[in-house]
């Protein structure tokens, strides 16, 4: 069997995308016939159905969910390369693509190390809240600050920096406000926020989707969400959003994500500083995080951060 073409995939991801041949073909810009025999030809080759295809309608089958899955990782892992070959020949920098607020403070701390190293470059820091591992995956990010269990990892190479236990952020006139802390038990029934990187799971797809920080102030405030947080992340919260502790959920981990066998000085360095700015946060971060929680201190604005020299 001949080997899969870059080709090939572009025209069946548009055709699992879109589920319709016709805007399929508008997508890819070739007519829908010579579309259709293209499907039918890398399905002779592969020796499976792909498509179920009826006068109304075109559907997956097991296979071709497959094939949607695994070929669009592969087209974002060859447009990846070819972003990634452009910048290193013409554009020297590290970028790091994170959620704002979400780093417990370790990100300015490894940039502090690491402006001193002899690797050093450039470092542009994009924050996301939906797009970090798109980033990585199509070449745009050298590295980013993700999530467990909250991410999908699948794929990436991690580096751990910090585990925490978790808090609820909630409405001043919830009936659980006035609690000292909560259980996982107190928060069933509730609408639990999920983001738009959050890792799929049973239930997942009924949860609220917050997808920025304005957003989350007002789903939260007016009661149709409770967001689950890392500790340390009750400082970037409004004042007037009670934060508590919940004993039992599960913990997280942020953790430094990059594509393997990534061939960079400067990413090599990066993470050198990291790990050592892991090895001690757990210690310095605890009493900080507590504190944060006490005082349910915090801003609901956020500064954009872009270049470190």
């Amino acid at each position: 069997m001949d080997l899969l073409e870059t080709r090939d995939l572009v025209y069946f991801v548009a055709v699992a995308e879109e589920l319709h041949f016709g805007r399929a073909a508008q997508k890819v810009g070739i007519a829908q016939p010579a579309l259709s025999r293209a499907i039918a030809r890398l399905e002779r080759r592969l020796g499976v159905t792909l498509l179920y295809r009826t006068s109304r309608k075109v559907e997956l089958t097991a296979a071709g969910k497959t094939l949607w899955r695994e070929g669009a990782r592969a087209l974002d892992a060859v447009a990846g390369a070819a972003l990634r070959t452009r910048r290193a020949g013409v554009d020297a920098r590290l970028v790091v693509a994170m959620k704002a607020g979400t780093d417990a403070g370790l990100i300015d701390r490894i940039l502090c190390g690491f402006r001193s190293d002899p690797a050093a470059v450039p470092v542009e820091v994009v924050h996301s809240v939906d797009q970090r591992i798109v980033m990585l995956r199509d070449g745009r990010a050298d590295v980013a600050l993700l999530h467990r269990p909250n991410n999908d990892l699948t794929g990436l190479q991690t580096l751990d920096l910090i585990t925490e236990t978790q808090i609820a952020v909630l409405a001043p006139d919830h009936p659980l406000a006035s609690r000292a802390a909560l259980s996982m038990s107190d928060l069933i029934g509730e609408p639990i926020a999920r983001w738009p990187e959050t890792a799929s799971g049973p239930g997942t797809d009924n949860r609220p989707l917050i997808r920025d920080i304005g957003q989350f102030t007002h789903l939260t405030a007016t009661r149709r969400a409770i967001a689950l947080l890392p500790a340390s992340a009750a400082g970037q919260i409004p004042r007037s959003l009670p934060c508590l502790p919940v004993s039992d959920a599960e913990p997280t981990t942020s953790v430094l994500a990059w594509l393997p066998e990534t061939d960079s000085p400067a990413l090599d360095a990066f993470l050198h500083h990291a790990r050592d700015i892991a090895s001690t946060a757990d210690h310095d971060q605890t009493s900080q995080g507590a504190d944060d929680v006490a005082q349910i201190a915090g801003t609901s604005g956020v500064s954009r951060k872009t270049i470190y020299r």
